[in-house]
């Protein structure tokens, strides 16, 4: 029993060590090195900075860009609207495509197509094994069938 305490106060303690670097870093090391970043009080003060603290400015300014690119890039990199579109030709005059089948008329086995690159659309005709070999898609029809009772 004393053996898993042990265990267990040991793991407490790395747990602990961990964040008391953590907090130190935050509370302490970033503080003290945003505090010696050094940004003028006014446009002039820009002129009176030697060439040390300038390069301290820039080395400080350019990993703030990195870190604001890397943070906004994923949202620029939207790609354009034409190249999401599922639909690219089937009944593009109309506002949204619908079609309607009477349950009576499906037969025993009916399917449709998922895809969007059906000639037959809404049925399928088997065009989507070239767009999944395309595209590394895995799209497939929707099948409907008849219970056999």
């Amino acid at each position: 029993m004393k053996s898993r305490e042990r265990i267990r106060n040991v793991g407490n303690r790395a747990k602990k060590s961990k964040m008391e670097f953590l907090s130190k870093i935050v509370r302490v090391h970033i503080p003290d090195y945003l505090n010696s970043v050094p940004v003028p009080d006014s446009f002039g003060g820009f002129l009176d900075l030697t060439a040390g603290q300038w390069l301290h400015l820039f080395a400080f300014s350019g990993t703030v860009a990195a870190a604001v690119y890397v943070s906004v890039k994923p949202y620029l990199d939207k790609k354009d609207q034409k190249d999401q579109l599922v639909n690219l030709r089937i009944q593009k005059e109309s506002s949204k495509v619908v079609n309607m089948v009477d349950i009576e008329d499906l037969g025993n086995k009916v399917c449709y197509c998922r895809c969007w690159r059906s000639k037959k659309f809404p049925l399928c005709d088997g065009s989507h094994a070239k767009h999944n070999e395309d595209t590394g898609d895995n799209v497939g029809p929707l099948v409907l069938k008849r219970k056999d009772v």
